[in-house]
């Protein structure tokens, strides 16, 4: 801490907040991952609707018949401005960041 300024250094604040520490190792295949609460940044690609690849959030998996299908949310520009959909997707559909 610098003389005459109070709380934490830059330096100590960029320790704290875990930027740069490695990631814990994710599990492999979606089935690894049903249930978790934790969300991953993914591209949607050609939803039901909305043509195109969109920046998404996958929230969680479950397997359905046909397969794997991921619960994302996702943005898509519209003719009144930009929608947040939510949505059950099937895994070819989707992809990492």
């Amino acid at each position: 801490m610098h003389p005459g300024r109070s709380g934490r250094s830059l330096g100590e604040r960029a320790a704290r907040s875990g930027v740069g520490q490695p990631e814990p190792p994710r599990p492999a295949g979606p089935a690894a991952r049903e249930g978790r609460a934790r969300g991953r940044h993914c591209w949607v690609h050609d939803p039901p609707g909305a043509p195109g690849v969109w920046p998404g959030l996958l929230v969680e998996w479950r397997q359905a018949d046909g397969g794997w299908h991921g619960r994302v949310t996702y943005a898509v520009a519209g003719p009144q401005g930009t929608v947040l959909v939510e949505a059950w997707v099937p895994a070819a559909l989707l992809e990492q960041r």
